[in-house]
């Protein structure tokens, strides 16, 4: 409704109402899809790159500020290969830093990172897949990102 991220923080009521509505989602979306076809897939928007972060900070990180970065990432990668505004990236920085929650990680982990890539569940062999955006509410499923896109969509992100 318009709310800023300060006034939910203020208004309890609707911060439930607005978790409780997330939860309802997800619970949709999963008893629809035992599978995990793409349907289900969404909800693991920010989680190819947020699992490497986890793993690479040897679950020192929180799952939540690895899947920040993560969902950075992602709107990032989302934007280079043409499927999203540079207006929704800068998005996903504003809220989830408002939110205390990080959008970098170092630039020199990312020679670590690109191989922990490929243990995410949904890469397909070597092709890595990524759960992405291209508007807010709708998403798509990168699978042609080549290694220098992936690399650009990091330096992004990198600190």
């Amino acid at each position: 409704n318009g709310k800023s991220l300060s006034q939910l923080r203020a208004d309890m009521p609707t911060t439930i109402a607005l978790i409780e509505a997330a939860v309802q989602v997800k619970a949709d979306v999963v008893s629809v899809d035992f599978k995990e076809s793409f349907s289900r897939e969404v909800l693991n928007y920010g989680h190819t790159l947020g699992h490497a972060v986890e793993i690479h900070s040897k679950y020192t990180m929180r799952h939540g500020e690895a899947i920040s970065i993560g969902l950075v990432f992602a709107a990032e990668l989302a934007q280079i290969k043409g499927h999203l505004s540079e207006q929704v990236v800068a998005m996903h920085r504003e809220i989830l830093s408002s939110l205390d929650l990080p959008v970098t990680y170092p630039h020199a982990a990312w020679s670590q990172l690109l191989p922990l890539l490929s243990l995410d569940k949904k890469a397909r062999g070597k092709s890595l897949r990524f759960v992405a955006l291209s508007a807010i509410g709708t998403t798509l499923r990168i699978e042609d990102a080549i290694e220098s896109d992936l690399s650009s969509a990091y330096e992004r992100i990198s600190s």
